[in-house]
């Protein structure tokens, strides 16, 4: 009876390790049903892929808004509040192709797209609605067309003008004289006031002229010189054209004697020489660089040899409107160096580029 029932014990503990053996065979069977929510789970994995391709996109519409808004500094020659045509430097979009001539130009236009850049006490010079129809460049003449909106401004604005779109398109490097048409039409004269042009303009023909009555015409030469003004503590040069008695030949010598004594005393732009201020020796112009002596009461601080930035850009951006000149050496009597009002010495001629980097086509 005691082995039966051993026998039953032992038959019933093999039966259960069997069973146990099957129930874990089945568990790790490669064919197993796939659960109810595995769709759901292939479906958060084409979701993360979906989200990666997405962002991927952002990111690549974001590059792309970033280059869609970068900006270029441009020298645009705009109507001060005296009435005075005079550069600003604006930050501008940078074009889609290479029409930075027509760019500039449209960025001249009244009520255009240049409102929300102009600075306090600056308007553009162009009519309302002028639209730059074509600008085509050929060994150094920008020809420019515009729209008939061109026609409809006031007699008295008609030199500004031309002085505006010509000193503003002559920045660069490739335009040293500009001719007009009106609906595919040439001009030999504007429209409103009969200025002629059949030859174009250049810088030559001056910006913001003084007229000077005492001044020998036969013996003289016209120069454009610049002048700080300043609107609301804002400081910018205004180019100003007039005619200078050249003694001997030597027009630069001319030039500086005419910045020491300043500009007229009806147009509000600075004086910024002291008044013993003294060229000590003739200009000497070498491979481009005008080299000039004064006297120490040239300098704003003669103990640390400090040159007023006003005078040193004053002398710059006039003496290089000379085509001969590409740069300026200043020196000073007893003096070893200069600086300039950050205690920055001038190590080497200054160039107008170091003033107003220049932007080329």
């Amino acid at each position: 009876m005691r082995k039966r029932n051993l026998l039953i014990l032992l038959a019933s503990l093999f039966t259960l390790m069997l069973l146990t053996g099957c129930f874990q065979g089945e568990q790790s069977l490669p064919d197993m049903d796939p659960p109810p929510n595995a769709e759901a789970v292939d479906g958060q994995e084409n979701q993360a892929t979906d989200n990666e391709a997405g962002n991927q996109e952002e990111t690549e519409e974001a590059d792309q808004s970033e280059e869609a808004t970068q900006t270029v500094m441009r020298q645009l020659f705009l109507l001060d509040s005296n009435g005075l045509v005079a550069p600003q430097n604006v930050e501008l979009p940078v074009p889609d192709s290479k029409e930075v001539a027509s760019q500039v130009l449209e960025y001249l236009v009244q009520d255009g797209p240049v409102t929300s850049l102009l600075p306090n006490g600056f308007q553009a010079v162009l009519p309302a609605g002028t639209e730059v129809l074509g600008l085509s460049i050929e060994a150094g003449t920008a020809t420019v067309d515009l729209s008939e909106e061109f026609n409809e401004y006031a007699a008295k604005d008609e030199k500004r003008i031309l002085e505006a779109m010509t000193f503003t398109l002559t920045q660069f490097d490739t335009i040293d004289r500009v001719k007009l048409r009106v609906g595919g039409k040439d001009l030999s004269s504007m429209p409103v006031d009969g200025t002629p042009i059949s030859n174009g303009y250049t810088r030559a023909n001056g910006i913001n002229i003084v007229q000077t009555d005492t001044v020998d015409l036969i013996n003289s030469k016209a120069v454009t010189m610049y002048f700080p003004t300043e609107h609301d503590d804002n400081q910018y040069f205004v180019p100003v054209t007039q005619y200078l008695e050249v003694k001997d030949g030597d027009v630069h010598q001319a030039i500086v004697d005419a910045l020491i004594e300043g500009p007229a005393y009806d147009t509000n732009l600075m004086h910024v020489f002291n008044d013993q201020t003294m060229l000590l020796n003739n200009p000497k112009l070498n491979s481009g660089v005008l080299e000039l002596e004064f006297n120490q009461d040239i300098l704003k601080d003669m103990e640390n040899g400090v040159i007023a930035d006003e005078v040193m850009e004053t002398l710059v951006r006039t003496l290089t409107e000379q085509e001969s000149i590409e740069a300026v050496n200043i020196k000073v009597e007893n003096v070893e160096q200069i600086a300039n009002e950050s205690g920055e010495v001038y190590s080497e001629p200054v160039t107008r580029d170091s003033l107003t980097p220049s932007e080329k086509l």
